[in-house]
């Protein structure tokens, strides 16, 4: 049997609200809300995926009142008013849908569902299938033999369909019938007011036996229920008003022109795809249908490209480069395996485009041909500054090429660290989604071939984020501290830092004793033996047993996250225990036993440096992750007593920056009463006490200025009153006077931190000292929590951004200086603000003073620059 036409009507208003509720809130790096768009859009792939239609429209109501407005004006009355965030998505999807060659329909004075009537009318009469996609059940009236209505339920991915004989079976009625269900039992969304009394179950019952509301009021006398009928009598003409109200107009005055709304594969798909990456729906983009024009585009971008996998013709290769191309760029990608574990990671491919020539060179087939002179090959083109090169991730590959010896020269620019610095809320900097990005090409497969063409299109790239680079004025921050840092951090992760084993062995051993001791105080102080690790069991012996306040529950019982074992605090002396405990075992899991398995072949730890994750700037480890190792505790501490110096001949030295992040908020917020206050020396946590706290500096105490010290950090964090309260144990009153009483004393600061957040409500983002750009969408949020995060992050991210660029421009000088001097000790950690490095005895003092020296005067600014710096036999002691 012949298969006939299919239409695909989409109800607009209904699908972006379904998509709305049904996903999270998610914006672009713009701050623009995305999640109808991103629902409704991934809705309609699916149904046209599955529906294969031969025509498709999308329907819209309009603002202006409708027919059924005039004739009732309470019609609708009531209805909350459309978010903003659901808003102003709408001319989004309106432009995504005339972009994908769909045709809108809408009018003023009718419904969405009018011109879903008429379409589906006249596409029956036509003899063409419709299926209608819908979050409303009214268009079940709508339901033919030939019109399948779908209906989304739970989110966005559950649907349920209905046709005529699939309404009879399951419900009773025929689709013209539920009609008479709908003017019987009202709409409270809609406002129809229906017969009061008569809910869902007695409409369907009445209209099952009667079959229409005007046959029910014939039979009133027939029907039980004293009430009902009553209702039924004195609300007759409502009940057929409603009736009327429910119905869909199948007669609107619309054109339909065929051929015009016939599903397009010939598309705009350049601007779909623009659509996509502007909204950052990247995972949408392989879902695309290609069109003609697509396809004949793949065709034209095929490249030629030479193997070389033999070392005569590497020879010949870097023979011809060093001599004919010698002022050529070289566009570099590696191709690189077991990148996480040092003394496994190697380089199985290299790939090199220039002066339209590709090359896909098979590097460890060479090495195995001949390794020394493959080495020495390399040497020659990789070490040469002259030749310059542009690459992607440079890092790795310059790691593993410091591990075989050959040094990495003359990389004039890394694309993934453009565009990390452009923008760094992204999370996504490979390569292909760059592409995409920037030139709207889209690279689908990932073997040679689609290596190469990536590399042959870095010189478009390149050209697109130098420019970006240079218009955001980035210009210092890329060239002189992120691009020459990624030697720094090949370096530090080539000599990676030794871990004393037997001393692991130990504090392995004291640990476990630890947690056996405070395991043993817990049960006794709860009278019974019990699993800590199990929130269930937890839960009991704290609300049930020990009868303490219940602060937060779950779906399966009792909540003992950290929060509310925070806020129960000084109730009970377990919860200290229990916190106590948890901080062991995480500790004892992640740094004992989880160093002992990333111990490399040469007793060392090397760790990955990330340079392009957080969106403050700062550095991160993982493989493990150095930096977050927790102090608080001194058994935490004593993990640092592991991490020692290559040999006997050296020792570790530590270099930490003095309150960096108070000094950088005394800079850029002009503050003359906090500069003063470093240019003297001064102990700002006891200068701030005395302020604070209005008494002279010799009468501060201890709590005093360790109630200053949390009042000046929560400051760079944009603290409230509430939070404040909460870390150091006073009202709400005495914190918000301590904060009041700061921003008297320090008033540019309160200055700055308003000016601050006014900009990012403006532009959307904020800058560091060096123009280093974080974006803020959340300050654009109309929830006062999400927009509260934002301002915070607003105040915050100037200091803590301008903080990280310090570090790491130290970081450059402190290597170049090492480097410059022929050194043997080397820089091998970085944590925060603080520089760790393995250091000869012979070299020491040397050592030392160009640290202290590179770190003080690395930035000009307002207030000095004050650095800490200690040696000893392993880290802790240098700490």
């Amino acid at each position: 049997m012949e298969r006939k036409e299919r239409l695909l009507i989409l109800d607009g208003n209904s699908l972006m609200n379904r998509a709305f509720y049904a996903l999270p809130l998610l914006t672009n790096n713009e701050g623009l809300h995305t999640n109808a768009v991103y629902g409704f859009t991934t809705m309609l792939l699916k149904m046209k995926e599955e529906i294969a239609p031969d025509y498709i429209v999308c329907t819209f109501d309009r603002s202006a009142p409708t027919f059924r407005h005039n004739e009732y004006k309470d019609y609708k009355a009531g209805r909350k008013r459309m978010p903003e965030e659901l808003a102003e998505q709408f001319p989004l999807v309106k432009d995504l849908l005339h972009k994908l060659a769909i045709d809108i329909f809408e009018i003023d004075g009718f419904e969405a569902d009018d011109l879903i009537g008429t379409l589906s009318r006249f596409a029956e009469e036509k003899g063409i299938e419709v299926y209608i996609v819908t979050g409303d059940k009214d268009a079940l009236q709508l339901a033919s033999d030939s019109t399948k209505v779908i209906i989304t339920k739970k989110g966005i991915t559950e649907k349920e369909i209905y046709d005529k004989s699939r309404m009879i079976e399951e419900m009773g009625v025929t689709p013209s019938q539920f009609i008479d269900v709908k003017g019987l039992m009202g709409d409270s969304s809609d406002n129809i007011p229906g017969v009061p009394g008569i809910g869902e179950k007695t409409a369907f019952k009445l209209i099952k036996e009667y079959g229409s509301i005007e046959n029910v009021l014939q039979n009133i006398d027939n029907i039980s229920g004293k009430k009902i009928k009553e209702n039924l009598i004195e609300y007759s003409e409502q009940a057929i008003f409603s009736k009327k109200l429910a119905t869909i107009m199948r007669e609107v005055p619309i054109d339909i022109d065929l051929d015009s709304i016939k599903s397009n594969e010939n598309y705009d798909e350049e601007g779909v795809k623009k659509i996509f990456i502007d909204l950052q729906f990247k995972s949408l983009l392989d879902k695309l249908p290609h069109s003609e024009k697509v396809e004949e585009k793949n065709n034209e971008i095929k490249i030629e490209y030479n193997f070389i996998e033999c070392l005569l013709d590497l020879k010949a290769l870097f023979n011809v480069i060093s001599s004919e191309y010698k002022n050529s760029k070289l566009y570099i990608t590696f191709q690189i395996l077991n990148e996480n574990v040092y003394s496994k990671c190697y380089i199985e491919k290299i790939f090199i485009n220039f002066e339209e020539k590709n090359y896909i060179i098979s590097l460890q087939k060479i090495l195995n041909e001949n390794h020394e002179e493959t080495i020495k090959c390399l040497k020659k083109i990789f070490e040469d500054e002259k030749i310059e090169k542009v690459c992607h991730d440079i890092k790795i590959p310059h790691t593993i090429l410091h591990k075989m010896g050959v040094d990495l020269n003359g990389v004039k620019f890394d694309t993934k660290i453009a565009a990390y610095l452009i923008d760094s809320s992204r999370g996504d900097y490979e390569l292909d989604t760059i592409i995409q990005q920037y030139l709207k090409i889209i690279i689908n497969d990932d073997d040679d071939e689609g290596k190469i063409r990536e590399t042959s299109l870095l010189k478009e790239v390149y050209k697109e984020l130098e420019n970006q680079i240079n218009v955001l004025n980035m210009g210092q921050l890329f060239y002189e501290v992120e691009l020459p840092l990624t030697t720094v951090l090949a370096s530090m992760e080539s000599h990676g830092f030794k871990v004393d084993e037997d001393m692991l062995t130990h504090i392995g051993d004291k640990f476990a004793k630890e947690i056996e001791k405070v395991q043993k105080e817990i049960y006794s102080l709860s009278g019974e033996e019990f699993n800590i690790n199990s929130p269930k069991q937890l839960g009991k012996i704290l609300f049930e047993k020990l009868d303490l306040p219940v602060i937060k529950r779950t779906k399966t019982g009792y909540s003992t996250n950290a929060e509310v074992l925070e806020a129960l605090e000084g109730k009970h002396p377990i919860i200290e225990k229990i916190t106590y405990y948890r901080q062991l075992t995480k500790l004892y899991s992640t740094y004992v036993e989880g160093l002992k398995n990333v111990i490399d072949e040469d007793g060392k730890i090397h760790s990955s440096f990330n340079q392009t994750v957080t969106t403050t700037g700062r550095l991160s480890s993982t493989e493990p992750n150095l930096q977050n190792i927790p102090i608080k505790y001194e058994m935490g501490r004593e993990i640092r007593k592991v991490f020692v110096p290559n040999d006997k001949d050296s020792v570790i030295v530590s270099a930490d920056y003095s309150q960096i992040e108070l000094r950088v908020l005394a800079h850029i917020a002009h503050d003359e009463n906090l500069i003063n206050a470093f240019k003297h020396h001064d102990d700002i946590h006891t200068k701030t006490a005395s302020e604070v706290f209005r008494v002279p500096i010799d009468e501060v105490t201890p709590a005093m200025r360790s109630n200053a010290k949390a009042v000046n950090f929560g400051i760079v964090y944009g603290i409230g009153d509430f939070s404040l309260a909460k870390d150091i144990k006073v009202s709400r009153k005495e914190a918000k006077e301590y904060i009041d009483t700061y921003f008297e004393r320090y008033p540019n600061v309160k200055k700055y931190m308003d000016d601050t957040v006014k900009k990012a409500g403006k532009d959307m983002y904020v800058t560091t000292i060096l123009n280093r750009r974080r974006f803020i969408p959340e300050i654009a949020n109309s929830k006062k929590m999400i927009k509260a995060l934002g301002e915070r992050l607003a105040m915050n991210s100037p200091i803590q951004g301008s903080a990280a660029d310090i570090i790491k421009m130290a970081m450059v000088k402190v290597y170049n200086e090492l480097e410059k001097r022929h050194l043997k000790s080397t820089l091998i950690l970085q944590v925060h603000d603080e520089l760790i490095l393995n250091v000869y005895k012979d070299e020491l003092e040397e050592v030392k003073t160009i640290v202290k020296e590179s770190m003080e005067n690395v930035m000009p600014l307002s207030v000095p620059l004050e650095v800490d710096i200690n040696e000893g036999e392993n880290w802790y002691e240098a700490k």
